[in-house]
């Protein structure tokens, strides 16, 4: 199916992009979501006059990402969990322990922001994390997880 883009989507392309993709992804998440129309003549022509007014809102979006990325850059964040005395957690701290942790100190993030290349950590220790705030805003920060206090 063919789709014109209404934002910049990672791997797929940039704003005011006509590429074809398969349908239950158009028709599943682009196009409910709102990053993406059908590319039929009308919806061309729609998008061409809204252009600039898109392109400002995807700026702004941009820029409020970028800033929250200088804030979060380099920072520790420190996440407490029950561990055993070999130093494995009881459990074990995911992305929206993570997330939780970072809206804790006032910068906004979702759990789906926070990758986790290796899966959920299970022991304690530091560990380099990635938060892509936006496809062009990706922060990395230190996650140290710690031993709950009893």
């Amino acid at each position: 199916m063919q789709i014109i883009l209404l934002e910049k989507i990672g791997g797929l392309g940039n704003l005011g992009d006509v590429v074809t993709v398969k349908n239950g992804y158009a028709r599943n998440f682009l196009i409910p979501t709102g990053k993406a129309k059908r590319a039929t003549e009308a919806n061309m022509k729609e998008f061409e006059a809204r252009r600039a007014e898109l392109e400002a809102k995807q700026a702004e979006i941009l820029a409020d990402a970028k800033a929250r990325q200088e804030k979060l850059d380099g920072q520790t964040i420190t996440v407490a969990q029950k561990a055993g005395v070999d130093g494995r957690l009881f459990g074990s701290v995911t992305n929206a322990d993570i997330a939780e942790a970072i809206k804790a100190t006032g910068i906004d993030a979702a759990k789906s922001n926070v990758r986790l290349p290796d899966g959920p950590l299970k022991a304690v220790g530091e560990y380099e994390v990635e938060v892509a705030l936006h496809t062009d805003a990706v922060a990395k920060i230190t996650v140290a997880v710690v031993a709950a206090a009893e």
